[in-house]
């Protein structure tokens, strides 16, 4: 299959890797951002739309739904496809979602804007995973994943200050704009600049295609160590600004402080992270980080009115180990699934990623209420409890997958073409 005309060709040759890295950060950084402008807008949206917790849950729950359900059906045609054309007619209709989530005027305009912007970016950060997956050999894995992971600061960094700023003097629908115009450059960028990135193409018809990536004992294995990672970090995450706001006392100018500090603290820790996964056995690394972060999750469901400092240096700690658990992890998993189905897998693996944290979303918000005396949000402190039982299962189901796939942990042995 051909490249699509409307996008030319990049002559492939040798993939510059460095390149290729840096055009897919730049894509996850816009997707990652949309993502997130959802969270420190909570307060505001709830309020201009008089919407309660529920129903603000379901903004940022239809995102990930409708980007499981599109990205599951990708998968039987994923490894068919080149991974260039696919992830550049994808982000283009991220772009144009994006800009019709800023041009929302009631909640169901928005909700429908955000299903679309959740079909294409979600399906989109699949195809970054697999690209990734298919030029990075294995003991450059989790450096590589650091790379691209290193969007989710950057985007607190440089975005969310900006997007708040915005918000506070434009209203709600500027940081879609800026979102949206930054995702159009970066479209330009990467139509000309993009490579091609050799496809190991299926051989299987698709439905055999998509039973052999089902079926696989060690994708089941990926599957479910993939989901239970991302279902505990969206338990917590969508209520954190909030409850740093009516909990804690955080003002918009300090919840912003709080991504700007937790941004800066887990870009120089990703890479870190990302080159201790390629040192160590990542199983290690992922206990590790693991351990932190539910510390941490337990202590910040829980706070109340704090010193400025304090709740900083928490929020920091929750960001930098959040982000910390995804190198060693999503490297095992990369590690674990044969070539041939790497695209299709990562399609259907990004699906069921995006589907358990719409549902951790939504059970999160089933167990927050607001306190209509005092304006807190009840309820907080039972979702890191919850929380901290799945990041625990992090833990365990890695080793289930190492205990099947023994080459996916390790950093030595390169990954054979057969399970």
């Amino acid at each position: 299959m051909s490249e699509s005309p409307k996008f030319p060709l990049v002559p492939p040759a040798a993939v510059n890797e460095r390149l290729l890295l840096f055009i897919l950060a730049a894509i996850q950084f816009t997707h990652i951002l949309d993502f997130m402008i959802m969270m420190p807008l909570g307060e505001s949206l709830m309020r201009i739309f008089e919407i309660t917790p529920l129903k603000y849950s379901f903004l940022t729950a239809i995102y990930s739904i409708a980007a499981s359900i599109v990205g599951f059906l990708a998968g039987f045609v994923m490894d068919r496809i080149p991974r260039r054309s696919v992830l550049l007619w994808l982000y283009a209709g991220f772009a144009i979602s994006t800009i019709a989530c800023a041009m929302a005027e009631t909640y169901l305009w928005l909700l429908c804007a955000r299903t679309m912007a959740g079909i294409c970016g979600g399906v989109a950060s699949s195809v970054v995973g697999a690209m990734v997956a298919d030029v990075v050999p294995p003991h450059r894995r989790g450096r590589a994943m650091a790379v691209v992971a290193t969007a989710f600061p950057l985007a607190q960094v440089m975005g969310l200050p900006a997007g708040l700023g915005l918000a506070s003097k434009f209203g709600w629908h500027a940081p879609f704009y800026l979102l949206g115009f930054v995702s159009l450059i970066v479209l330009v960028v990467a139509v000309r600049a993009l490579p091609s990135v050799p496809l190991v193409r299926a051989t299987m018809s698709p439905l055999n295609q998509m039973k052999g990536i089902l079926t696989h004992p060690i994708h089941i294995r990926g599957f479910i160590l993939s989901g239970v990672l991302l279902f505990a970090g969206a338990l917590v995450a969508p209520f954190m600004a909030p409850s740093m706001q009516k909990n804690v006392g955080f003002s918009e100018m300090q919840v912003t402080w709080m991504y700007t500090c937790g941004g800066i603290a887990t870009f120089f820790s990703t890479n870190l992270f990302g080159r201790l996964s390629d040192r160590f056995d990542k199983l290690y690394v992922l206990a590790g980080v693991t351990t932190c972060t539910v510390v941490t999750v337990l202590i910040i469901t829980r706070l109340g009115p704090s010193p400025l400092w304090i709740s900083l240096v928490l929020t920091s700690l929750f960001f930098v180990t959040m982000s910390g658990r995804f190198a060693p992890a999503m490297s095992m998993v990369a590690n674990a699934v044969d070539a041939q189905y790497r695209g299709g897998f990562m399609s259907v693996n990004a699906a069921l990623q995006q589907a358990c944290g719409g549902m951790a979303n939504i059970v999160a918000g089933l167990m927050i209420t607001e306190d209509i005396a005092t304006g807190r949000l009840v309820g907080y402190q039972n979702v890191g409890l919850l929380a901290a039982g799945f990041f625990v299962m992090t833990v365990f189901l890695a080793a289930w997958l190492r205990a099947g796939a023994p080459h996916a942990a390790r950093n030595s042995s390169p990954m054979p073409s057969g399970h």
